[in-house]
């Protein structure tokens, strides 16, 4: 962008105070020009006017005038910039660790913990263009979804076909940590972050949680980890000779483990006891994981003397043309 005329050279402006010393000189210089004739009346001069041509005359030392000061000001470098910041992002990857488990389908997050979780975690990425994220599923056994990427719309598409018993049941919580820390250990991110999502106890798996926890430590990923299910019982569908019912269930979410986990990378527990809970959690976990943006700005600066003096030695050719030809004096 355009920015303001800068000057290299300001102190050639000083020399702008020529051109009210040359209109003096010309002023008085034109007096002492002036022929003198000495006649017995002037009544034969009284209807005289003097001629477009007369008046033009005077416009020569103008147009000097004007060209000298037009190189004056092309001595003093007028410089335009151009100024452009150039930004780089440095982007958080992420991994999400979601449970798929059977417990997964109770409802009392609406319509059941599953498809809340999908929800608000699809909005969560749409507020994050610029990382990387994967997508880590486990129940008993543990697999990627989706490896890193920029590409947010296709995790989304992969998370509508994510369901509770596509894979083994159980909670392998070690596991699905382990399997995210694999994700994340090669990047060179700024920041590296598991957010880990499950209703239930560690009860699968060959990794335990707090191992992987210490793994990831060492590649210094940060964990978050959300225990999800409301306070007491929840109700969960069960399929009965009789069609589908709902029994209410203990909600048992093993919130020591989930915190020592956290504690051990620096990241945090939290417990999503309801949809707008859930949706809290990760407006806060958005504002504790922001993007760094370094910013950096540079400046190009033309010169932009050569148009004044083009414009200068115009206007000294036309003087000098017009001098020499239609205003041309004998003397």
């Amino acid at each position: 962008m355009l920015n303001n005329i800068e000057f290299a050279n300001p102190e050639y402006f000083y020399l702008l105070i020529v051109i009210p010393l040359m209109i003096v000189w010309y002023w008085f210089n034109h007096r002492k020009a002036n022929a003198e004739l000495q006649v017995s009346s002037t009544a034969v001069f009284e209807n005289s006017r003097k001629s477009i041509r007369q008046y033009l005359y005077f416009g020569l030392p103008v147009l000097r005038l004007f060209a000298i000061a037009l190189l004056i000001i092309a001595l003093a470098r007028p410089q335009s910039s151009t100024s452009q910041q150039d930004v780089s992002i440095e982007g958080i990857d992420i991994v999400m660790a979601l449970d798929v488990s059977g417990s997964m389908l109770a409802q009392d997050l609406k319509p059941d913990r599953l498809e809340a979780a999908k929800i608000v975690a699809s909005d969560f990425f749409d507020g994050r263009p610029n990382d990387r994220i994967g997508l880590v599923i486990f129940s008993g056994e543990t697999f990627t979804q989706c490896p890193l990427t920029t590409d947010h719309s296709v995790i989304k598409n992969l998370f509508k076909d994510i369901k509770s018993g596509m894979i083994q049941d159980g909670t392998a919580i070690g596991d699905g940590l382990a399997t995210a820390v694999n994700r994340l250990k090669e990047s060179e991110a700024i920041s590296k972050v598991i957010i880990l999502l499950t209703d239930g106890v560690n009860n699968a798996g060959s990794i335990d949680p707090v191992s992987a926890a210490e793994i990831a430590k060492l590649y210094g990923i940060r964990i978050y980890t959300i225990g999800v299910g409301t306070i007491g019982m929840a109700p969960y569908p069960v399929q009965t000779p009789y069609g589908l019912e709902y029994r209410e269930v203990e909600v048992k979410i093993d919130e020591e483990l989930l915190q020592e986990v956290t504690q051990l990378t620096d990241g945090k527990y939290f417990r999503a006891t309801s949809n707008q809970k859930l949706r809290e959690i990760y407006d806060e976990i958005d504002q504790l994981e922001k993007s760094k943006i370094d910013v950096t700005e540079f400046r190009r600066k033309s010169e932009e003397f050569f148009p004044l003096a083009l414009m200068a030695f115009v206007l000294l050719a036309l003087e000098f043309i017009f001098r020499k030809t239609i205003f041309k004096t004998i003397p």
